[in-house]
């Protein structure tokens, strides 16, 4: 429900809902000796898993294989072999991840260089100022 749609009596008792928890929390704290951060209730959760390129490529491709040979058997028999053919050609002729870009240890130091050089230039005139 929207917080357009409420009527005023609904809008006041949620208004005390919140300061009777804000109350509660201060009491947390007191017992606790520190403060206590409240967790929203409207957070997403984290995005867990995932897939590659190529591992969705392999689904598909599996995928293709397995209709092709459901739309060759409606048809003839002969030409299931040449469906499933074609379709495993062309799952083995596609292309493998790429492989991720990896950096040299010389242009990780060198970039490490020149940040540190940056950082103690700016150090050197924030101490001026």
């Amino acid at each position: 429900m929207s917080i357009a749609n409420l009527s005023a009596q609904q809008l006041r008792q949620a208004a005390n809902l919140k300061e009777q928890i804000a109350g509660l929390e201060k009491q947390l704290a007191a017992i606790f000796g520190a403060e206590t951060k409240a967790t929203p209730a409207t957070a997403k959760p984290a995005k867990k898993g995932g897939m590659s390129a190529a591992g969705r490529a392999r689904i598909a491709a599996a995928a293709k294989l397995r209709w092709a040979k459901v739309r060759a058997a409606k048809t003839k028999p002969a030409a299931v072999k040449t469906a499933v053919k074609a379709v495993a050609k062309a799952i083995v002729t596609t292309k493998p991840a790429k492989k991720k870009f990896t950096m040299s240890a010389a242009a990780k130091a060198k970039i490490s260089a020149a940040a540190k050089a940056r950082w103690a230039a700016k150090k050197a005139a924030q101490a001026k100022k």
